[in-house]
């Protein structure tokens, strides 16, 4: 009687919240090394946004779209940035404000503003500014979903400057096609950020 020997449909298609979760980067993003940006950010499917080339898929069949989660403490999510590209978001834990706007350096006048609970939705177009933060008293978890797009084209996200020059006096940066320039401390920068986003008991 012969074996069946074909491979499993769904071999490489399912991924664990705690491996996901043990894959984390915490400097994904050049805001990353900055107080009030703290956060770590976890590829699912595809490439998402990323400047750090560290940063690799849980999930490496190809997909039509793009899938990232985040999470961040208190007070903290991404600096006001842009996309050329649609994304979507769904809180998964916690309370967070979602904030937007038309001026690259204006977010503290925004165009508007949206608190979201878990399992609402937010749908970003591209070019638009926007940022969010967690305001719930814990760690807050989130997902994204992104259309598809190839990283290390060109820079994304696009950053205002003051965010640009924020991170350059940390010693991050990124290069023309968007790739993230490290400094000799970078692993010093990881780990503060790390203390920022999972502190010790």
């Amino acid at each position: 009687m012969a074996t069946d020997v074909r491979a499993d449909p769904m071999a490489g298609r399912i991924a664990r919240w705690d491996e996901i979760r043990a894959r984390g980067v915490p400097v994904t993003f050049i805001d990353s090394v900055l107080p009030g940006h703290f956060r770590m950010n976890y590829s699912v499917i595809g490439d998402t946004a990323s400047e750090n080339p560290d940063y690799v898929p849980v999930l490496t069949e190809p997909h039509r779209f793009q899938i990232g989660m985040f999470e961040a403490p208190p007070g903290n999510g991404p600096a006001w940035h842009t996309h050329a590209y649609v994304e979507l978001f769904v809180p998964l834990t916690g309370r967070w404000r979602f904030y937007y706007g038309f001026e690259a350096d204006r977010p503290e006048e925004p165009a508007g503003e949206v608190f979201l609970e878990p399992w609402d939705v937010i749908s970003f177009p591209p070019g638009l500014w926007r940022s969010f933060e967690n305001v719930s008293d814990a760690n807050a978890v989130g997902f994204a979903v992104l259309d598809p797009h190839d990283v290390f084209e060109a820079k994304d996200p696009v950053w205002p400057e003051w965010v640009i020059e924020a991170a350059a006096r940390r010693g991050v940066g990124s290069d023309d096609r968007g790739r993230m320039i490290k400094p000799d401390n970078f692993a010093d920068l990881e780990a503060e950020a790390i203390a920022a986003i999972r502190p010790s008991p």
